[in-house]
Parts: C-alpha cells; sequence; structure tokens
C-alpha cells in the first residue's frame, strides 16, 4: 500500500469512529487533533510525525474507560489488572502527589504485542547521545516508533552514519499529561509490582518534566517510581506484599552491583575516549574494555537471585549499554537528599524538584553524579 493510500486509509478509519462518537467533548477534541494532522500533511511533515499522529489517534479513539470495564468485563484476571490500576493511580494521587491528569483512567487494546519501540544512539568515541529536536519536549535522546520496521529502518540509517545504535522495546510511554494516556494492552503481561511502578513513573513524567533534560527527567521518575511502589506495598502491610517487596529489595540490590560496574566501565571509556590516542587505538582499547565488562557481568551475576543475564555474552555492548543505563539510575543520591530535606514529604519534594528547572541542564547534570 503506498503512503498516501494508507493515510487515506487511516483517515476513512478515524472518519467512521468520529461520527460514531456521542460525547460532544470528544468530538470537539477529535476536531482540533484533524487540524493538527492536516497542518502536518500542509506543511510537508510527512513521515516520522505523521507516523506518531496516526499512532497516537488510534490510541486515543480505541480507549475505554477503566472504571467501566471494571463492571462490565467478565474476564476476571483483566478485571483484577483494571483494579490494580485503579488503586494505584488513586495512590498515586492522594498519597504520592503525583498529576492526577497523569493518564491510566482508560484501556486501549492494542493489535500488536508491544506499546512500540524506540532507537537511542550515541557518537562512538566519547559518551555523547544523538538527539533530535521535537516541539514541546526539545532535544530527547531516544526516538519512538509504533511500528517495528520503521524502527529498524531508522536504527539502519543511524548505524550507516557510523554511530552506536540500541533498538529498546518500550514499555512504558507518556504524553507528560497532554492527552489522558491509558493503559495499553501489552503492558498487561507485567507482574503486579511491575504495573504500579509502571504507573507511578509514567505519572511522575507528568509531575516534574524539563524540556531536553531526559537524564534529569527519567532518573527523577525512576525514583519516584521505586519509593512509590515500596509506599505501596507498605500501605497493604500483609504477608503478600512484604514477600513482594523483599523481592524488590534483593533485585534493588543486584541492580545496584550492576550499576556500579556500568559506572567503573563507563568511566575507563571515557578517559580512553579523552585520551591523545588516535581514532585506531581507541577502537581497539574500546573492544578490549568492553569484553572485560561482558567478562565481570558474567561472574558478577551469575549466582543472582532475580536479575538475569544469561543471555549477556551475547549481546551487542556499545556506548549505548552504558549511556541507557545511566539515563534511568543517575542521581539516587541527589534525590534522596532532596527527600531527605524536604522532610520525607512528597509533595514538598515535588516542589523543590520544580525549582531545579532555572538550573542549567549542565548543572542538574552535576548534580545527578554528585
Amino acid at each position: 500500500m503506498s503512503k498516501k493510500s494508507f493515510i487515506v486509509e487511516r483517515f476513512s478509519k478515524m472518519s467512521r469512529i468520529f461520527f460514531e462518537k456521542k460525547n460532544y467533548v470528544k468530538k470537539i477534541f477529535i476536531i482540533y487533533f484533524y487540524l493538527f494532522f492536516f497542518f502536518l500533511l500542509l506543511t510537508n511533515c510527512l513521515g516520522y510525525l505523521s507516523h506518531l499522529a496516526i499512532g497516537q489517534s488510534e490510541i486515543l479513539w480505541k480507549r475505554e474507560k477503566i472504571s467501566t470495564l471494571m463492571s462490565s468485563t467478565t474476564d476476571d484476571l483483566l478485571k483484577n489488572k483494571f483494579q490494580l490500576i485503579h488503586n494505584a493511580r488513586r495512590f498515586a494521587s492522594s498519597d504520592l502527589y503525583l498529576n492526577p491528569e497523569g493518564g491510566f483512567e482508560y484501556y486501549t487494546k492494542l493489535d500488536r504485542d508491544e506499546v512500540g519501540w524506540h532507537i537511542t544512539a550515541s557518537y562512538p568515541l566519547k559518551f555523547e547521545s544523538y538527539t533530535w529536536w521535537f516541539p514541546i519536549v526539545g532535544n530527547v535522546p531516544y526516538k519512538g516508533f509504533f511500528d517495528l520496521q520503521k524502527a529498524r529502518e531508522e536504527e539502519n540509517s543511524l548505524t550507516q552514519k557510523g554511530l552506536d545504535t540500541r533498538l529498546r522495546i518500550t514499555s512504558g510511554y507518556s504524553t507528560l499529561g497532554w492527552f489522558s494516556d491509558p493503559l495499553l494492552s501489552p503492558q498487561l503481561r507485567l507482574r503486579d509490582d511491575e504495573l504500579i511502578a509502571l504507573v507511578f513513573h509514567e505519572m511522575a513524567h507528568s509531575t516534574v518534566y524539563f524540556n531536553g533534560d531526559s537524564d534529569f527527567n527519567e532518573s527523577y521518575a525512576s525514583f519516584i517510581e521505586e519509593i512509590g511502589t515500596m509506599k505501596y506495598y507498605e500501605s497493604i502491610n500483609n504477608q503478600s506484599s512484604s514477600e513482594i517487596m523483599k523481592k524488590r529489595n534483593v533485585t534493588k540490590l543486584e541492580k545496584k552491583i550492576i550499576f556500579e560496574i556500568v559506572k567503573e566501565y563507563g568511566e575507563k571509556l571515557k578517559i580512553l575516549y579523552e585520551s591523545n590516542l588516535s581514532d585506531e587505538d581507541k577502537l581497539k582499547d574500546k573492544k578490549i574494555f568492553i569484553e572485560e565488562f561482558r567478562t565481570k557481568i558474567l561472574e558478577k551475576t551469575s549466582k543472582f537471585e532475580f536479575v538475569s543475564t544469561k543471555n549477556f555474552h551475547k549481546v551487542i555492548i556499545n556506548n549505548e549499554t552504558f549511556l541507557g543505563v545511566l539515563r534511568y539510575n543517575s542521581g539516587e543520591k541527589f534525590f534522596q537528599d532532596q527527600y531527605q530535606k524536604s522532610g520525607y514529604d512528597l509533595k514538598r519534594f515535588h516542589d523543590e524538584i520544580r525549582k531545579f528547572k532555572n538550573v542549567s541542564k549542565e548543572d542538574r547534570q552535576k548534580l545527578l553524579k554528585l
């Protein structure tokens, strides 16, 4: 099917859904979304942005209210997941002081097994992410897709430019509060505690978000995800929740061991890249360090109880392996210190973190490394 035929077919489908909707507010919203989509067409922005617009429109049009589905579904497993999301979302708003408009009021059943895929890339001889600029969010070090083939094509294009790349499955999805993001069907495969953590992570993004600073945003959301999930299970306080917390604590310790090794070899590579060696020698030493890193990870994790690295001996390791881990796991000490200064009051904590919007991105990056 040609790109033009594909767009016409999708617009036809969206039009049918539009006239099936009875809610006037929804119709107004859809009209505005049409205007935005036609703007993309008129400004010759077909391709990636139209791909996102179509994917986002399908997610929104197919969504159903979770509160309604909880009473109508006959699938007990699905009903339990919906109840879990409902409870987590309520807890996030009341106890974690996260933005109540942060989503998970709706559910969308997708016709694919994954939420989506995203590409990250970095330069081969320096720890610097390749970035893309988008309206609203600014510069970001990843590019998301709803279609795996499109993601692979983008990765191939970046590889041909000589960049280190990584193609990952997207588990979370957020429009940063611009829309009420729904629970997506592939996310139902997550364990209950993982699903709760996902809710808190994505709602954190709609609570505090600094344009163009993904490292800070992701590290903040990861901190909220971890502390929020523990608080949630502490509030339940039964045998099952105690076992879940114990498992999460052990898993956290195992991941911390991996993180320390990532930091160790990340620093070795950084020193190598900043040295006066030729690019050829740097590439040779880079391969040596990476294989040392691989061996050390496999040795340290061989007796882990929960974190598995059984396939680590064959995965491709490059700069994105290190940058990806650091992006989501930096700044724990900084955020913990801010939490302590806030009297362990999350409402005050969010307010204190928002003040760092007036700090330069470079200085925020330094804070994460303290």
